[in-house]
């Protein structure tokens, strides 16, 4: 038992002089915890919409202030009204609101004839919980304009009815979680072969070789970056084809769609690779990336939108979606392989990426020591 004892000791003074691998074998369950306790299930809220009203009469503009109370009270959407019904489709397609409502010519006239005038609603449905949502929310709207509608003077037995417009194709969920995972499988890699890699490699004195050149911190770190960055876009292209296919997308091969999302994949490389060189650039122990690795995918995957809409979450986890660079990748895919949208709609989050990957980069960098 005394050579056995030896052996624990030892194991335990090792464990005792990495504080922080200690810390995260604590925290981990809290943050997957408090993490995944609110990722689930919340109630959306702040879905933008847009209202187009070609109607205007008095009917129309009650709907309309109805319709903006109940905006305002129970929050589940936020209203932009709209004059061009090109522009809100455009929007609309490009996933800058959820829904369009459009109160048709002659609705207030067809009501006060008895007609039972409709009202339009046409839904991005490639998430489903935010359009039940919508749904659910002004079919009670309808509801309560026909009552107070019946109990008003003249009396009418016309009754508003809601038409639900789908914009896409049924999407199942195993096409909503796509993007997800194709941003999953880069980030797998970016640890794997950014930061795991570069920490072994130190450890084994391979570094070496590289601080008795004169070749500059910076062109190291990129030298790195780009070495992980192509790693993953083999990892995320793959995914990204296989998965098309596997999920049951419309044209899963369609060559210019791929062509877009492969940017997508690009940057989304370059942003979590920079990421994961930011944080094991002064880290010598080969055991805290694996640690860091259950984590950051908690932390990380969970809220960006991956598995359940962004607009179901809790105020402090939206500001961690605003900051994670996995919203945007996540965003930007699920516009071009779900929307099969333009390359300008997501210039905003490839943007996002481009810079997020600039300033984690350039911080490794200055962060970097040409030393053992």
């Amino acid at each position: 038992m005394i050579r056995v004892w030896a052996v624990i000791e030892r194991d335990l003074r090792r464990f005792r002089r990495s504080p922080t691998l200690i810390a995260l074998s604590v925290l981990m369950p809290l943050v997957q915890l408090i993490i995944l306790g609110h990722a689930f299930g919340g109630k959306v809220r702040n879905l933008p919409i847009g209202l187009v009203d070609h109607d205007h009469g008095v009917p129309a503009i009650e709907l309309r202030e109805m319709f903006q109370a109940i905006a305002a009270n129970a929050q589940t959407f936020e209203v932009e009204e709209y004059v061009d019904q090109a522009e809100a489709m455009r929007d609309l397609r490009e996933g800058r609101i959820r829904a369009l409502l459009e109160i048709p010519p002659e609705f207030s006239r067809r009501l006060v004839a008895g007609t039972s005038p409709r009202l339009a609603l046409v839904q991005d449905n490639t998430d489903q919980f935010s359009s039940s949502a919508l749904q659910a929310s002004l079919g009670g709207l309808v509801e309560a304009f026909n009552r107070e509608n019946r109990d008003g003077e003249p009396p009418s037995s016309a009754a508003v009815s809601l038409s639900i417009v789908e914009l896409y194709p049924y999407v199942p969920y195993i096409q909503f979680l796509l993007p997800g995972m194709i941003s999953l499988s880069i980030f797998a890699s970016a640890m794997i072969g950014g930061g795991i890699i570069f920490i072994d490699d130190k450890n084994r004195g391979l570094h070496e070789g590289y601080l008795v050149t004169p070749i500059s911190k910076f062109e190291l770190i990129l030298g790195f970056n780009l070495a992980g960055v192509f790693k993953a876009i083999v990892s995320g292209t793959v995914i990204l084809v296989v998965g098309s296919l596997i999920a049951g997308l419309p044209d899963p091969l369609n060559f210019l769609r791929l062509g877009r999302a492969l940017l997508i994949v690009i940057v989304t490389a370059l942003a979590l690779i920079s990421l994961m060189f930011l944080l094991v650039v002064r880290v010598s122990d080969p055991l805290l990336p694996r640690a860091l690795f259950g984590v950051l995918n908690v932390l990380m995957f969970f809220p960006s939108g991956a598995v359940y809409p962004v607009d179901a979450f809790p105020g402090w986890m939206q500001a961690i979606a605003a900051v994670n660079p996995f919203t945007y990748a996540v965003h930007g895919f699920k516009t071009l392989l779900l929307r099969d949208a333009g390359l300008t709609a997501v210039l905003p989050d490839i943007a996002v990426l481009l810079l997020f990957a600039i300033v984690t980069m350039g911080t490794a960098t200055l962060l970097f020591r040409r030393t053992l």
